[in-house]
């Protein structure tokens, strides 16, 4: 019986979330290119709530306030704040590479804090939807120095010249098999150069992962099922793959961790020994 009772509530959920939450421009977006899309998480990164009349902009807000939308959010500030200090340790000329960047917002923001030349960036996605809107941004912004291209986050060609970064922000969670992330973080330092970092996110627990499972449909059309799992996992596997200086930052909601893994080196291992 409370089954049931539970079933009925998730397909009523799902029926105000189709009609009445169209409403929200953030919901429309969601069922238009999935709850997980990069064109979903360009709109909440902008955070400005839109829908019709006003009922549907206060939809929006508080879809956009929503715990794990903030903590994406909170990510995103960490993840620059990483990427800028592995910028700097490396000087001019970086080449960072994102895996799966869906429109890559944050990148272009990176882009836009340095000097022409200073900084390359290839954002790579399986969502075309995602790359066309990144182009177009980056256009309109006249950046010049990052570029989209199609490309399997989990099946990486190697890039025409070995990147100093790789970042691979928003995706293992969204990930249900253990292995292939294992392999992902292998493959991935494969493709770094020397002395390259790899920078990945880890969702480490969500309070609505019910509600977003039985309510809300992914890139896929199917619903959305996500996977946390403890960020010493996540460091585990990328010491397996080789990586002995691995580090992790939390951002400060707390749902999500950014880590670094990279190779000591060799003064570091001199003054260790």
């Amino acid at each position: 019986m409370n089954k049931r009772l539970g079933n009925v509530r998730w397909a009523a959920m799902r029926l105000l979330m189709n009609t009445v939450g169209r409403l929200s421009e953030g919901i429309r977006i969601g069922y238009r290119h999935g709850f997980d899309s990069g064109s979903m998480l360009d709109y909440v990164y902008v955070n400005k709530a839109s829908g019709s009349w006003g009922v549907g902009r206060l939809i929006d807000r508080n879809y956009l306030n929503a715990i794990g939308w903030r903590a994406i959010r909170a990510r995103r500030e960490l993840l620059k704040d990483v990427l800028r200090k592995e910028i700097a340790e490396r000087g001019d000329g970086v080449f960072v590479l994102d895996v799966a960047s869906g429109p890559g917002r944050y990148l272009q923001d990176l882009v836009e804090e340095y000097a022409p030349g200073y900084l390359r960036v290839e954002c790579r996605d399986l969502d075309q939807a995602g790359l066309t809107q990144g182009k177009e941004r980056a256009r309109s912004h006249g950046l010049q120095n990052i570029s989209y291209v199609h490309g399997d986050a989990l099946d990486p060609r190697p890039a025409d010249r070995a990147p100093e970064v790789i970042v691979v922000s928003g995706l293992y969670e969204l990930l249900l098999d253990d292995e292939a992330i294992a392999a992902s973080i292998a493959r991935l330092r494969s493709l770094l150069a020397p002395g390259g970092v790899l920078v990945f996110t880890t969702q480490t627990h969500h309070p609505q992962l019910e509600f977003i499972a039985r309510v809300l449909p992914n890139r896929d059309g199917v619903l959305w099922e996500m996977k946390c799992r403890p960020v010493e996992k996540a460091e585990q596997w990328a010491r397996e793959a080789g990586f002995d200086a691995v580090a992790s930052r939390r951002e400060q909601v707390g749902l999500f961790t950014v880590t670094t893994a990279g190779s000591a080196s060799a003064a570091d291992r001199s003054s260790q020994g």
